[in-house]
């Protein structure tokens, strides 16, 4: 990667950089392009990909709860104190006419 790549990219993403300001990135986007290239080195034959990286870190990740229902229904009695309802829900006054 060279500084007319950075001031390329920077166009394309609509940035304006000065020459100063392409010389600070230039090293840091071949950092990040040379970790690219390592993690696309990596022999991924014979592995499935993972739905989420917890999967992978769940013995050291904290564990997701179980999605139950935890409390009972207390509608009616939620009710009870509404000045006005009706099928199970809080009427209000119309706002927007």
């Amino acid at each position: 990667m060279k500084l007319d790549d950075v001031q390329r990219i920077a166009h394309l993403s609509m940035l304006e950089l000065n020459q100063a300001e392409a010389e600070a990135i230039l090293p840091q986007l071949q950092a990040v392009f040379s970790l690219v290239e390592e993690m696309q080195a990596v022999d991924t034959t014979g592995l499935e990909p993972l739905a989420h990286p917890i999967l992978f870190l769940r013995d050291l990740a904290q564990p997701l709860r179980i999605d139950e229902v935890t409390e009972s229904d207390h509608r009616a009695e939620n009710m009870q104190s509404a000045p006005a309802q009706q099928d199970g829900y809080f009427l209000v006054p119309r706002v927007l006419e």
